[in-house]
């Protein structure tokens, strides 16, 4: 008798588990946001693919996983790490479901709303982020003014 049960009950329970892509995508994403606000390094970056890149908000920081890995691993050892909280996100699919980007608003409480977009991938059945980009949005009315700021920042011409 339970035999039977458990044939019938264990294909029921593995089919319950299965979630859809969507929703292990954002479970990825909120577990970045998770774990860099809870400072938890190795799981952190266990998100990211091998050869992922993150792109910060300088023009300098693009970071090959290895390096932010380095930087990041030694500023979570400190017991912080850095908080974003999604509001918005988007999600998009190519057609064979193996890769996805998407686009989120995330608030920092220091530096206010910003946008990260990036991309993911299936790797092992497993999603990873592959790209991670994160920018201040600008308003367009404020963009002449302070993208003067930055040229003579970069001292561009």
């Amino acid at each position: 008798m339970q035999r039977i049960l458990f044939i019938l009950v264990f294909p029921l329970i593995i089919c319950c588990q299965n979630i859809s892509p969507d929703q292990a995508v954002a479970e990825v994403l909120n577990n970045l946001h998770l774990y860099a606000a809870e400072a938890k390094g190795p799981e952190y970056f266990n998100l990211f693919a091998a050869n992922a890149i993150f792109l910060g908000t300088d023009i300098g920081e693009r970071w090959e996983k290895k390096s932010f890995q380095e930087y990041g691993l030694s500023r979570f050892e400190t017991g912080k790490g850095w908080t974003y909280h999604m509001s918005e996100r988007n999600i998009y699919f190519s057609d064979d479901d193996q890769i996805c980007w998407f686009d989120e608003l995330v608030r920092n409480d220091k530096y206010g709303q910003l946008r990260g977009t990036g991309v993911l991938k299936l790797v092992n059945q497993e999603w990873k982020i592959v790209q991670y980009n994160l920018v201040l949005p600008m308003p367009n009315d404020l963009l002449p003014k302070y993208a003067q700021e930055i040229k003579e920042f970069y001292k561009e011409e």
